[in-house]
């Protein structure tokens, strides 16, 4: 019959452990602080580390300097509606930079302000900025996919419907 030890497999070998804390406690000072052009990834001219073929880039979101104020405000604001962040959206969309933005821009932001008071059961402000599209773009439409939607197909055809009205007097 076997017997079964009942000593804990720490203790068992306490030799490997001090071993293992011994290794640790050598290797530790091998490691240096990194400097703070090391953490920045900048690395100076003539270092060793300048020659080697792998180089720390740091992750930064760049900015296109030909996007504008107000595509950036309506890209933000698009995407706060496309995340179900309905009063960001309108928030983002009301905003100075997309206000001044072009006339594209512009209608772009209303419709997209449209859709989210409507999904928020807003529905005459819904039909208000359906409406400010029409002012400023007699021609505005929604998309193929986007018309007939139940939450704001038919605040968008009563807006279309006055914006005709207005336009024949």
């Amino acid at each position: 019959m076997k017997k079964v030890c009942m000593q804990s497999p720490i203790f068992a070998r306490p030799i490997s452990i001090l071993r293992i804390v011994a290794t640790l406690v050598v290797l530790e000072g091998c490691v240096s602080p990194a400097s703070k052009d090391e953490i920045s990834g900048v690395v100076p001219a003539g270092s060793p580390a300048s020659s080697t073929a792998l180089k720390v880039i740091p992750v930064m979101p760049v900015l296109d300097p030909t996007i504008t104020a107000t595509r950036r405000g309506l890209d933000l604001g698009i995407d706060s509606y496309n995340r179900g962040d309905f009063n960001g959206a309108i928030r983002r969309l009301a905003s100075a930079d997309v206000a001044r933005g072009d006339l594209s821009s512009r209608v772009t932001a209303l419709k997209y302000s449209a859709f989210s008071y409507c999904v928020t059961n807003r529905q005459t402000l819904c039909r208000q900025q359906f409406g400010k599209a029409f002012a400023l773009d007699p021609s505005f439409d929604l998309e193929p996919g986007e018309k007939g939607h139940p939450m704001w197909g038919p605040a968008f055809i009563r807006a279309q419907k006055m914006a005709r009205i207005i336009r024949a007097k």
